[in-house]
């Protein structure tokens, strides 16, 4: 039984003619939140060592009194009385076989300390067992360090040590470019045994081309270690060999079969050879044909097939296993496959494209104020995202549902829209220092106050558990990954102290992996990243470093790249998805069209192009080939009088474009609550090559941000960019905000914005 990363064990009974025997594994994330006193997040898996359950009960004691549940739990119904706690099955978990395992948890308050409960009982049978040696748990198992760069990785106990213990990193093997940075020696005691300590690696600048690789130990005497693999990012390299498969989770229908394909990166000297072998999991899926490929150099970008069979059988289980693809000195990929059984029960899948041949989720909350306004019936019905920015939104109130409150709407309007599948798309947008360069959308959490240890126990982790639920195994729900947070990273760190410090520990990359690592474990869940839009990263000096931070990024995850299904631009941004009436590589009076006021030099004048772009550098830089991208069109449209029929018929250059650019704003870097703007788009899916749908997430006619301070408890500020009367800065080249008056804070209804979208929609509205 693996143990790593999850502290305290306790009843490694085996006794096979015990009615109930059990282990119960406990680990809590706590944090301090006055002296003396804090919250936890109580983490716990149940494992039947025993004869079948088909109900249970747990039940443990805290040591202290001043440990108390407070009533937020999930996998099991909860209560307290005194210093015992008790778990019992919901019903849909009171199965569980032998060797079967559960998770459960939830949240608390301490006083004093938090010391870990030691026994544990299930259905009045005493588990027992003994604290085990502590693990070292590290935040990555792997990490990408840029050439002449440097990438980090945290270390912490699965437990409390008798007494203080040093964890040491060191390099074991393979490149001696990449080296230790600092943190090498780290010491852990009984009291910060569970906070994260950063180890920074180091990749030295040289002349070849080859991503060398390394391992390293973390460990020391008293505990269990780990290994992080550092991959170099070379710089000298333009591609690497590898092996692309398309894609990489493949549901093959019970007595049927289903495929994937495979091909190289890069043309190859010579003849390469990749196998396809059946892994672990359900013995009844197979590898049908296409299991020894040939790879030459003339075919080896042509897609070639696998073909996975699953066979006929009784049982009722959804079985799946992993398929290996590999060849001798390339890193292998690995595709899951997934049963749908046809003998009952349900078959969450996880589809290529969570948009093809499904609805959309239409938020009641929404549909209600857009019904409510003159004409807004003619898209009341239309899907749009919810955003979890709080906390607080989680749980929802009376005026707001929760996510489990939306979850179980759609839920409903899956069941009443016949054969098709539902997507509900839910914006994960709460980081620490949220929003750094900006005010109108700040958040509530702070790194330097503990934001980090919040953002994963108060906010990711209730999400998941939520999104776990089996309940909602059917529905596909798409997580947009914190909207303007990693291109921040690339444009704003000289600028803004919160984004230099959203830059380090806990910032905006941790933040990040640790909610692709605990959403992307979820089969019916899907992960796009925000990517900002052509107006902030479409520059040289700002685009391939936004490539290499996103790719450092999502390798750096239990999953690596495999993590995210794509990527997302325009997000709650106005940028037209194409200009129609002139081009970035065009003339005017024999000057650039980059040359005028408008483009700037930039090398993309719209939203598909950039997306386009940057989806094809993605894949180049170790991306899957199957990534799909999104464009948010809900409020780029651009319709109404003034948009232009064709291009200008000036022969200079500024006015040229100025009269031939759909998009209407003052300045493309203005970005609140924007005057003339329209609805674009209706959401679609497959509207374009490489890209998985048009999709509308800015719910139109939910503010930006409030052209005036308003007091609030959001942590939402002013910002001068909401202001109609702001004369502008060096970002938006001193020209005036083109923001609409009398807006309230972001994510309120403005009725006046709704309005004049509606009315400038392009396509228009019938």
């Amino acid at each position: 039984m693996s143990v790593a990363a999850l502290g305290l064990v306790v009843g490694q009974s085996t006794a096979a003619n015990a009615a109930v025997a059990c282990d119960v594994t406990y680990s809590a994330n706590s944090w301090t939140s006055s002296p003396g006193q804090g919250g936890f997040t109580a983490n716990i898996t149940l494992k039947n060592t025993g004869d079948p359950l088909t109900s249970w009960s747990l039940a443990f004691d805290y040591p202290t009194t001043g440990q108390k549940y407070t009533p937020a739990g999930w996998g099991a119904n909860w209560s307290q009385s005194g210093a015992t706690m008790t778990g019992t099955n919901m019903p849909y978990n009171g199965n569980l076989a032998t060797g079967a395992s559960i998770t459960m948890g939830f949240n608390g308050t301490w006083s004093g300390t938090n010391p870990n409960p030691t026994s544990f009982t299930v259905n009045g049978t005493t588990c027992g067992g003994a604290p085990t040696t502590p693990s070292v748990v590290v935040s990555a198992s792997s990490v990408a360090v840029n050439e002449g760069g440097t990438a980090t990785f945290t270390a912490r106990l699965s437990s409390a040590p008798s007494a203080n213990v040093t964890v040491t990193t060191a390099r074991t093997s393979g490149d001696t470019d990449l080296t230790v940075s600092s943190g090498g020696s780290l010491t852990f005691t009984p009291g910060n045994w569970n906070t994260a300590q950063t180890v920074t690696l180091a990749a030295a600048q040289d002349s070849d081309a080859t991503a060398g690789t390394a391992a390293f130990s973390v460990g020391g005497n008293g505990v269990t270690g780990a290994t992080v693999n550092a991959t170099e990012v070379d710089d000298d390299a333009v591609q690497e060999q590898s092996i692309i498969v398309t894609p990489t989770a493949v549901t093959v229908p019970e007595g049927s079969t289903a495929t994937y394909a495979v091909q190289l990166a890069t043309q190859p000297t010579g003849n390469v050879s990749v196998t396809s072998t059946a892994g672990t999991g359900d013995t009844n899926i197979t590898v049908s044909s296409g299991g020894n490929l040939t790879f030459s150099t003339s075919n080896w970008n042509t897609p070639q097939t696998v073909t996975l069979a699953a066979a006929q059988d009784s049982d009722t289980a959804n079985g799946s296993r992993t398929i290996n693809v590999a060849s001798t000195g390339l890193t292998s990929r690995t595709v899951t496959a997934t049963e749908a059984d046809d003998d009952g029960g349900t078959n969450p899948t996880h589809a290529e494209n969570p948009y093809a041949g499904a609805t959309g989720y239409v938020n009641p909350n929404w549909s209600a104020k857009a019904a409510a306004e003159p004409g807004g019936s003619a898209v009341a019905n239309t899907s749009t995202a919810v955003w979890m920015d709080r906390i607080a939104a989680i749980a929802g109130n009376s005026s707001a549902m929760g996510l489990r409150a939306h979850l179980d709407e759609a839920v409903r309007q899956d069941a009443a829209n016949g054969s098709a599948p539902l997507t509900i798309q839910v914006v994960i947008y709460n980081l620490p220092n949220r929003d750094c360069s900006a005010l109108a959308s700040n958040g509530e959490l702070l790194i330097a106050q503990n934001g980090f240890n919040r953002y994963k126990t108060e906010y990711i982790d209730p999400i998941a558990a939520i999104m776990r639920d089996s309940k909602y195994a059917n529905l596909r729900i798409v997580t947009i990954i914190e909207p303007d947070s990693l291109p921040n990273l690339v444009t704003n760190l000289n600028a803004f102290e919160k984004c230099r410090e959203a830059n380090g520990p806990g910032g905006y990359v941790d933040g990040v992996r640790y909610a692709l690592n605990q959403l992307h474990a979820i089969t019916n869940v899907y992960t796009y990243i925000d990517a900002a839009h052509h107006a902030w990263l479409g520059w040289d000096s700002n685009f391939q470093p936004a490539v290499d931070l996103f790719y450092n990024t999502v390798a750096g995850t239990t999953a690596g790249v495999d993590s995210v299904d794509g990527f997302i631009v325009n997000t709650a941004n106005y940028s037209a998805t194409t200009e129609p009436y002139f081009t970035v590589n065009g003339t005017v009076g024999n000057q650039p069209i980059r040359q005028s006021n408008w483009v700037d030099w930039n090398w993309y004048i719209d939203e598909r192009s950039f997306a386009t772009e940057l989806r094809s550098r993605l894949i180049s830089k170790g991306f899957r080939s199957g990534l799909g991208m999104l464009i948010d069109t809900s409020r780029n449209g651009w319709g109404g009088s003034a948009r232009p029929t064709g291009p200008s018929t000036s022969t200079e250059l500024n006015p040229f474009v100025d009269q031939s650019r759909v998009d209407r704003r003052i300045h493309a870097g203005n970005w609140c609550n924007q005057s003339g703007a329209g609805l674009g788009t209706r959401p679609v899916a497959n509207p374009a090559s490489g890209f998985d749908a048009y999709v509308w997430i800015k719910p139109p006619g939910e503010s930006d941000g409030a052209s005036e301070d308003i007091p609030n408890d959001e942590g939402k500020k002013f910002d001068r960019m909401c202001d109609p009367t702001y004369t502008g800065n060096n970002l938006n080249k001193f020209n005036m905000s083109g923001a609409l008056p009398d807006a309230p804070l972001s994510g309120q209804w403005f009725s006046a914005q709704f309005r004049q979208l509606l009315q400038n929609a392009y396509p228009p509205i019938n």
